[in-house]
């Protein structure tokens, strides 16, 4: 073997040792991603948090979701806006990016690309102002779900700006919301991301004095009508979703604000 052979050898060896150490550590990286990404935030109220029929549960700082493989999105996701968390900084809009913490791996943002849908957020970038990195967190792709442009900017959008307002009212809103994962729906890009036929808000108030509840269901589809005519029981929408919102209050309670369908004390004014 010539000495040029052998320089190619020892070459080629250098090359693979550091691409071998550089994936090493990329795997690294992931892992601890993963496990900082089950450890609940200090300005996450775990209290309030629904079920997860995934086993997939992820903090981040300013949302906690949970996160469904088949349909590649949250099939929840929770987070409290306060009074104080509203803003009216105007953060430069960050690339989407693949959220890490999803030890099963997130769907790529390519997906939306030319799919017809907008990236959707659940968590609004426009609830968390309150700092640069809450805001740009909201941009992982975790956290987004298609929705059609008119839906997305129109009804959807007018319910976001309501949940501020009464965050404002109440000193204080906790929010769940997502797609209902069931039944036949299409799906865009090579991950099959899930075109939800449906979405859902719920929102609890535990601030303002006697503790209240609402629920909103609305068709995935264009919508002038009032905000009011999607109020459902919160019972409705955990017998379509198969979540349990709010385990953790007293079960009377419980069972009292989720049967109720009346938007009573919250203004729609």
């Amino acid at each position: 073997m010539n000495k040029k052979t052998i320089y190619s050898l020892i070459a080629i060896l250098i090359v693979l040792g550091i691409y071998g150490y550089e994936f090493f550590l990329n795997e690294e990286e992931t892992l601890d991603i993963v496990e900082t990404g089950k450890e609940v935030k200090n300005n996450t109220n775990e209290y309030f948090l629904p079920t997860s029929t995934t086993d997939q549960v992820i903090h981040h700082e300013g949302y906690s979701l949970s996160y469904s493989e088949p349909h590649e999105q949250a099939e929840w996701v929770a987070y409290e806006l306060k009074k104080a968390h509203l803003s009216n900084s105007h953060f430069k809009r960050p690339y989407f990016e693949i959220d890490k913490a999803v030890k099963t791996g997130a769907a790529h943002w390519r997906n939306y690309k030319k799919s017809g849908y907008d990236r959707g957020h659940l968590c609004p970038a426009g609830d968390r102002k309150y700092s640069q990195m809450a805001h740009d967190e909201t941009f992982l792709t975790s956290n987004i779900s298609p929705q059609e442009h008119q839906f997305n900017s129109g009804i959807w959008n007018r319910l976001e700006q309501k949940v501020r307002y009464w965050a404002s009212k109440y000193d204080g809103v906790f929010v769940v919301t997502g797609g209902v994962l069931k039944g036949q729906m299409r799906t865009i890009g090579k991950d099959h991301v899930s075109v939800p036929n449906q979405f859902y808000k719920v929102l609890i108030d535990n601030n303002s004095g006697k503790t209240k509840m609402i629920g909103f269901l609305m068709p995935h589809k264009k919508s002038d009508a009032p905000l009011y005519e999607f109020v459902v029981s919160v019972d409705t929408i955990e017998t379509l979703t198969g979540i349990d919102f709010f385990p953790q209050l007293d079960d009377s309670l419980e069972a009292e604000l989720e049967a109720s369908s009346s938007y009573k004390g919250w203004s729609f004014n």
